[in-house]
């Protein structure tokens, strides 16, 4: 099986920061990443402590939320230095990976 390399990103907000919208049109419109990937979390907390969750008797909707997306490293590295206006200081995460070629 054939492999290439890329970087992974993963990215930790919440709902209410109003970031989502914008980081997607950038990621998908602007950049055309190869892949996004967005997850709701149940329940989170940051370097703040305070605790993002839900519950039957909370209707406000503050949840966690976790976007992660791959591509080549020096496309990645550019992507990130364009995104370091809009995403809070400490609330992204990279690795190096490898992804399956057909």
């Amino acid at each position: 099986m054939k492999h290439s390399d890329v970087t992974m990103v993963r990215i930790y907000l919440t709902e209410a920061e109003k970031t989502l919208k914008t980081l997607l049109a950038k990621l998908h419109d602007e950049e055309k990443v190869r892949g996004v990937t967005v997850f709701r979390g149940i329940s989170g907390f940051g370097r703040s402590g305070k605790v993002h969750s839900s519950t039957l008797l909370d209707l406000s909707l503050d949840l966690p939320v976790v976007v992660e997306f791959f591509d080549e490293p020096a496309k990645v590295g550019r992507i990130l230095s364009h995104l370091k206006g809009i995403l809070p200081s400490g609330h992204v995460v990279s690795w190096p990976a490898k992804v399956n070629e057909s």
